[in-house]
């Protein structure tokens, strides 16, 4: 029993230096990759696609995420200075917005996953569905609609003691609590299937555009005239098409640890559990939150290395070109 306590003690000293000294790390990066990205989707060239339209608001989203979620876990995990032990008010509207900003960066990146299908669809009704009006559209609709759907969390959340002197703000023990915890692991599952799903798609309708336009004989000037405009608008789609692909890899690969926790979490929620099992099982949870916390950070960085087209936007903003 002593040395599972004392690995306890050895593992809360490091997961207060992770947030004391890691996630400020997090959040700084995190924040030159949101204004670089924001500075480089408005930027004339790329704001002509729509699909720049979900870039900005998922950026948008991932810098709230960070100033709010990640933020709040510095200064109570890091710092031990929690405002949501003592203020039910401030309990409710932190758990709310966290949920809220988690949901809707994920929930943009399926719009922009639907509207890189639309362009590459072979159908050309269904390319034209992809504007900028579609685009406001959907943002719109969808935030407040998500909006909305949350604010169930302003009335349920509270403060429960888990341990002796351990408080924590999360939903009223019950229905309240089954029900949120399968709406996070459903959510987390579906997010990633959807994305799965639609990145494939939008490949595979390159790769069909691509035969197709191999199969085009070259007759008149014109024709490769119409020919090179295609393949240039391809390539411009192509380019966005990576960045978004990566940004789906990027967060399918650290949301999943946090759905396997969402998952172990709905199997024991009845079991009888020590003391030391639930500071073992909070330990894990701060750990799953910091990786969680990782997609919203790094996106910038991701699409430097993907995207030519995004390389030389930021060189130019960069060098004022």
């Amino acid at each position: 029993m002593s040395s599972l306590t004392d690995t306890i003690s050895q593992l809360l000293i490091v997961q207060k230096y992770l947030y004391q000294i890691g996630c400020p790390f997090l959040m700084f990066i995190g924040t030159v990759s949101c204004i670089i990205n924001l500075i480089v989707f408005t930027q004339k060239n790329l704001r002509r696609s729509p699909c720049t339209i979900y870039f900005i608001a998922y950026n948008i989203m991932n810098f709230l995420y960070i100033y709010t979620a990640l933020l709040t876990l510095v200064v109570t995990v890091g710092y031990k200075i929690d405002l949501t032990m003592y203020n039910l008010a401030i309990c409710r509207l932190r758990l709310y917005v966290t949920i809220l900003f988690n949901c809707l960066s994920p929930f943009y990146l399926v719009l922009a996953s639907i509207d890189r299908v639309f362009i590459t669809s072979p159908n050309a009704h269904t390319r034209q569905r992809s504007t900028h009006r579609f685009a406001y559209m959907c943002i719109g609709i969808g935030t407040l609609f998500w909006s909305l759907f949350h604010t169930h969390l302003l009335i349920t959340s509270t403060i429960v003691q888990i341990a002796p002197n351990t408080f924590f703000c999360t939903l009223q023990p019950g229905f309240e609590t089954t029900f949120g915890g399968y709406y996070s692991l459903l959510e987390q599952i579906l997010s990633f299937s959807l994305l799965i799903i639609l990145g494939l798609w939008s490949i595979k309708n390159i790769r069909n555009s691509a035969r197709r336009i191999t199969d085009i004989p070259h007759l008149s000037m014109t024709g490769r005239t119409l020919e090179n405009r295609a393949h240039s608008t391809s390539a411009k789609d192509r380019q966005l098409i990576f960045m978004l692909l990566m940004d789906v890899i990027i967060y399918a690969l650290f949301s999943f640890v946090f759905g396997i926790f969402l998952m172990y979490q709905q199997i024991t929620q009845y079991d009888i559990k020590s003391n030391q099992q639930v500071q073992i099982e909070n330990i894990v949870r701060y750990l799953c939150l910091f990786i969680n916390g990782i997609p919203f950070c790094i996106s910038c960085y991701a699409n430097l290395i993907v995207s030519k087209t995004f390389r030389n936007e930021v060189k130019k903003v960069i060098f004022r070109q």
